[in-house]
């Protein structure tokens, strides 16, 4: 699944490949928990969280990997060194199997972003 057209976050989860579903469905609930006065929405194909009309966070099951958008760059710098040993692009984490998904990176990374409002990429 590369780009998906489902019109809802639920209808996304729906169509992701089974060993994703579970790292997906907890990386969801994580967004909605840290991320609470975001908007939920769906946005070039996948699930985004935006705040004020922006958004700033995303996340997507790739054809071979799991995609995290961090889409603020002072996020971004601020755990530039803790990725460490990850696939990290410019705004995009990536775990080539879910099972190697860091779930307490991605906390941090939705609580730092929540923190306060910060400019997107």
């Amino acid at each position: 699944m590369v780009r998906s057209e489902a019109s809802d976050v639920d209808g996304y989860l729906a169509e992701v490949p089974e060993e994703c579903k579970a790292v997906l469905t907890e990386v969801r609930r994580l967004c909605r928990a840290k991320l609470s006065s975001f908007d939920q929405v769906m946005a070039h194909g996948m699930p985004a969280y935006e705040r004020e009309g922006s958004y700033e966070f995303a996340f997507a099951s790739q054809k071979l990997y799991l995609s995290f958008y961090v889409m603020r760059s002072d996020v971004r710098e601020a755990f530039e060194q803790r990725p460490a040993g990850h696939d990290m692009g410019k705004g995009c984490l990536r775990f080539r199997r879910p099972e190697k998904a860091d779930l307490a990176l991605l906390r941090d990374l939705l609580e730092a972003t929540a923190a306060r409002p910060g400019t997107v990429c």
